[in-house]
């Protein structure tokens, strides 16, 4: 598995040219973004506009019935996290996609959560780590599967151990290794991880073919307001 890492992000402000072969993912600061009423974080719904080159109030975010959102009146398709510090937009003119960012400074108890919900050889890979590694490790994995649950639209509810991932000796999630049979093969599967930010780990997932990967930072929520309305070029 490829990484971007933070100096891969380009400070911009959306939108940006997105062709039918490309992934556009965006990270901006989370602190103070805020959300409407309805769970959706503005600058969510303003750079869905600004891509599609509509008023932010015509868009029609709907949810699945595991909760994932989609565009009801548009052909655009987006997935979104965020932890305490930054919030993270993946977009596509075609492919559906998951991603997921992870903080680490919340403490958990890894290896039980491991033991109960990740596949035994992923549990096994994780208690034979030295405890200074075992944080990120499991970080790191759990957002490879939560961007696969994501991109398959049904979330944790679908079965963390249904999604299985080699890791190396150094406890790094290297590579899926087998998932369930709807949802298809790990050779049609395409992972990135992501490390946008100091303290931030995530991962970027799709079922597909390749696609060209741009990746851009928000500096300040301002910047977005005034670009919200342009068209796409």
């Amino acid at each position: 598995m490829r990484t971007l890492f933070a100096e891969d992000f380009t400070v911009a402000a959306p939108p940006l040219e997105l062709g039918d072969d490309e992934i556009h993912l965006w990270i901006f600061p989370w602190q103070g973004i805020g959300a409407e009423k309805s769970g959706t974080p503005p600058c969510l719904r303003q750079t869905l506009a600004a891509y599609l080159g509509v008023d932010a109030d015509d868009l029609r975010i709907e949810r699945n019935a595991a909760g994932k959102p989609y565009l009801a009146n548009a052909a655009l398709e987006f997935n979104i996290s965020h932890s305490d510090d930054a919030l993270l937009i993946g977009l596509s003119r075609g492919q559906e996609l998951g991603v997921d960012i992870e903080g680490g400074g919340r403490v958990r108890p890894y290896l039980e959560i491991a033991r109960r919900y990740f596949t035994v050889d992923e549990a096994a890979a994780l208690a034979r780590l030295p405890g200074d590694r075992l944080a990120r490790s499991f970080i790191e994995l759990w957002s490879a599967k939560e961007a696969v649950l994501k991109a398959i639209g049904r979330g944790i509810a679908f079965g963390l151990d249904r999604v299985g991932f080699e890791l190396d000796g150094e406890g790094r999630t290297r590579r899926l290794l087998h998932l369930a049979a709807e949802a298809g093969t790990p050779a049609q599967w395409r992972l990135v991880r992501l490390s946008p930010q100091a303290g931030i780990t995530g991962a970027l997932a799709w079922r597909g073919p390749e696609m060209r990967l741009r990746a851009f930072a928000v500096a300040a929520p301002s910047r977005l307001r005034r670009s919200a309305r342009l068209a796409r070029p």
